[in-house]
């Protein structure tokens, strides 16, 4: 970056940075808790990096976005999450069950206190998650600011939602059952906005609907290629 005078960094950090709230929604300074998972603590280190590197003036600006649970794929099908043997996220499990490639969905977990017994979670879509790159490349051009803000929707939806989301939007049936909990897993998290629609004068514009439609077409046409 100094070498070809690169001045503002986008850093891709999580919502896993602060652990097991004790309060919902998190905001920005919430405590940053011992990490539940070595995904979170690499974050956590991460966010340190950038903090040590604009203090000493290697970074001019830089913007940390802590995404909560991006989802979804382009609306044209040609753009989504293609993973690379057995998926590690929600979605992209659902699309390959109902593919067929996966013979059944697990959801870890169904006696947590929340109203149907699954974790809750934040999940964004990507394409609002693409917009936020690009207000906060605009706003540290225009601004010579740094910030640290929450990308997610403010509201919360349990593993069970999303499935009858995906289930209505596609008119299709899942195979799943209910497994037993993974260690590191937090039951609910979700993001409070304020403070990223202030800055960057951004909300999402996507439905959870909309996401479950979005990313199905992405697994079809997958299947056509």
């Amino acid at each position: 970056m100094e070498e070809y005078r690169v001045k503002n960094l986008v850093f891709s950090s999580s919502c896993t940075v602060y652990g097991e709230p004790d309060s919902l929604p998190v905001i920005e300074d919430h405590p940053i808790k011992k990490a539940e998972s070595p995904y979170g603590y690499t974050k956590q280190v991460c966010e340190k990096m950038i903090t040590d590197c604009l203090k000493s003036k290697k970074l001019t600006n830089a913007a940390t976005l802590r995404y909560f649970n991006p989802i979804g794929a382009h609306c044209s099908g040609l753009i989504g999450e293609l993973p690379m043997g057995t998926p590690n996220f929600l979605i992209p499990y659902i699309t390959e069950t109902a593919a067929g490639i996966r013979d059944c969905l697990t959801v870890f977990g169904g006696t947590y206190n929340t109203p149907d017994g699954t974790c809750i979670r934040d999940y964004i879509h990507v394409m609002d998650l693409a917009d936020a790159h690009v207000r906060s490349l605009i706003k540290m051009s225009e601004k010579n600011t740094s910030f640290v803000l929450n990308i997610g929707t403010g509201k919360g939806h349990s593993v069970l939602e999303v499935i009858k989301s995906f289930e209505k939007v596609n008119q299709l049936k899942l195979n799943y059952k209910i497994g037993p909990k993974r260690d590191g897993d937090i039951e609910q998290i979700y993001a409070g906005t304020n403070l990223v629609e202030k800055t960057l004068k951004w909300k999402p514009k996507y439905s959870m609907d909309q996401a479950m439609e979005d990313a199905w077409r992405w697994q079809k046409n997958l299947a056509e290629k």
